[in-house]
């Protein structure tokens, strides 16, 4: 359970540094990213593993299968803008999905 709850608590701070990031960048949505987002995404992709293994048996696919699909969209927007700033749109598309995993984590069904 301890293992568990460090997990937790390293995806949670990982989600909340790459929210920060995102916020960072709402008044200038063209400034320049370093690599800190990609890492924080990594961090987020391992830990989310790392969760799902510990409690496999017993896997809420109807919150997991969205947020994995929403991470696979967040990762496509940032490969294609890796090396130019985001669009406003993208800008918007990348906050709202975030916005929305945050959401499917936190509503109890």
């Amino acid at each position: 359970m301890l293992l568990f709850n460090i997990l937790l608590l390293l995806h949670f701070a990982a989600f909340a540094g790459y929210l920060f990031i995102l916020a960072t960048l709402w008044k200038d949505v063209t400034a320049h990213r370093d690599k800190t987002g990609m890492i924080l995404g990594i961090v987020i992709l391992l830990t989310g593993v790392g969760l799902a293994a510990l409690k496999y048996p017993a896997i809420n696919y109807y919150k997991v299968v969205p947020k994995l699909l929403i991470f696979l969209v967040i990762t496509v927007l940032n490969i294609r803008f890796a090396d130019k700033p985001f669009t406003r749109q993208a800008y918007y598309w990348l906050t709202g999905l975030t916005a929305l995993a945050a959401l499917i984590a936190v509503i109890r069904v």
